[in-house]
């Protein structure tokens, strides 16, 4: 398994902030990445791929993952895992193996505890680059973007990565669509107020 550095230091989980495990599964690589969101601003934690050889029995891969997730989940301890959902596949057999990893993934995420969400493809580039119809390098251009990463990132891991910007994207926006409703509920309650007060007068 492929990982890029980070400072132990860096694992502690300040209050307010929301760290999520993205995944891009594959049963020859598997892409994932560690991001966070505290106070509307991403940061990424780390990225890597967990690959395997193509000689390997489907057995052995799949294991590889389980392993290498397990060891993803334990050591950065994510609040939620991402992922896409499937809707394309080059054959039965490739729709297959594909499900047998997203399995994987879904198991590990049990085991530890952590809800997954899942979203379409659409609903990711849009998230990260504004649009449904982007392509992978657009999309991999945005990632490096939105987290201030230089160099090349993987195109597995940039997926991952990209799966977790949409979570956090879509749960940043639920939270100020029900701190507006709270608002504007209280603004509301504090109209009628004075008019009550007048009435029991």
């Amino acid at each position: 398994m492929t990982v890029r550095p980070v400072q132990l230091s860096d694992l502690k989980l300040p209050g307010g902030t929301r760290r999520v495990l993205g995944v891009d599964p594959g049963t020859v690589v598997t892409g994932w990445g560690i991001v966070e969101m505290a106070e509307g601003s991403l940061r990424h934690l780390a990225h890597g791929t967990i690959g395997s050889s193509a000689n390997l029995s489907q057995g052995s891969r799949l294991s590889r993952i389980y392993r290498g997730l397990q060891e993803v989940l334990q050591r950065y301890q994510p609040q939620g895992v991402s992922l896409e959902k499937v809707f394309f596949a080059r054959n039965a057999q490739s729709a297959l193996k594909l499900g047998q990893a997203r399995g994987v993934v879904l198991l590990a995420a049990a085991e530890n505890g952590v809800p997954v969400h899942e979203y379409a493809s659409a609903e990711i580039k849009q998230a990260v680059v504004g649009y449904g119809l982007a392509s992978k390098e657009q999309v991999s251009m945005m990632v490096g973007s939105l987290l201030r990463l230089s160099g090349r990132i993987p195109a597995d891991a940039a997926d991952a990565l990209a799966s977790a910007i949409c979570y956090l994207h879509e749960r940043a926006f639920h939270a100020r669509v029900t701190e507006g409703r709270a608002a504007h509920a209280g603004e509301k309650y504090s109209s009628k107020t004075p008019a009550l007060r007048t009435a029991r007068k």
